[in-house]
């Protein structure tokens, strides 16, 4: 079966799920239930309460992490948030950058877009800017951005090498990435890879952590370092699977371990 046309047909499921959660009928990124979503959502369970410029109505419970807290975002900055969905964590940077910076949030859901911008009126924020664009193929210009973040999205993304030589090329020569995502360890079944609900879920899109972090390598980034580092407890698996068909639950792997993990690096 062609490759491209596999990523599209995964693009096109999870563009329809997270549209759904965008619209509000759908409650999580694995189906009707919340519970397969549940172990990840509880990542970031009260830990952006109190933090400036953090607002609930944008929180879809789909991160996996804070990567505001540690990606150093200063007055006066540019950044961009890949996968920034309704705007958690754009709106968060935006007052970080202040009136003197700019935010740029790329989504490849139109809903999720509309959703972002409705919150951006009604909060009345002016410096940022919800953008339709796929991560493989960035909607911002070279070398004019100091920092990128996101949240939990960079699993989603068939083809994350270019994802991060993408990321490469919208920093500045100095800018440095700062991301939240899910690896694994330990192979999944063969044909959890094409399940739309493992993938939606977070789980067979995810990369094998040795691997993400080479990837990192080759888009040339260096100073990389794992600066948050959290074990998804077994559990998740067990829910997620009880989202199939019955009869094609199974059981997970005992050798799969699930991992949210916070990385940054600095382009040279």
């Amino acid at each position: 079966m062609d490759q491209n046309n596999d990523h599209k047909d995964m693009k096109r499921s999870v563009r329809k799920i997270y549209s759904e959660i965008a619209r509000g009928r759908q409650q999580s990124c694995c189906g009707t239930s919340t519970s397969c979503c549940g172990p990840v959502g509880a990542m970031t369970d009260g830990v952006y309460e109190g933090i400036g410029g953090y607002i609930p109505e944008t929180d879809l419970g789909l991160g996996c992490g804070v990567p505001t807290e540690f990606a150093g975002i200063e007055p006066g900055m540019t950044v961009v948030d890949l996968g920034s969905g309704a705007g958690i964590d754009a709106f968060i940077a935006a007052r970080l950058v202040g009136p003197t910076g700019f935010v740029i949030g790329v989504d490849m859901t139109t809903e999720m877009i509309e959703r972002a911008n409705e919150n951006k009126s009604r909060l009345n924020v002016d410096n940022v800017e919800f953008r339709l664009g796929e991560i493989e193929r960035l909607p911002v210009d070279d070398a004019s951005v100091d920092v990128v973040i996101s949240n939990c999205v960079l699993n989603l993304v068939p083809n994350k090498e270019r994802a991060f030589r993408e990321t490469a090329r919208v920093l500045k020569s100095g800018g440095w990435f700062c991301v939240s995502d899910i690896v694994l360890e330990g192979e999944i079944p063969p044909e959890w890879r094409d399940d739309p609900t493992m993938y939606a879920g977070c789980i067979s899109g995810a990369a094998q952590k040795a691997e993400f972090i080479a990837m990192v390598e080759r888009a040339g980034f260096q100073r990389i370092e794992i600066v948050q580092e959290k074990e998804i407890p077994p559990s998740f698996l067990d829910a997620l699977l009880t989202e199939k068909p019955a009869g094609q639950a199974g059981k997970p792997p005992a050798t799969v371990r699930v991992f949210s993990i916070t990385v940054r690096g600095v382009r040279p």
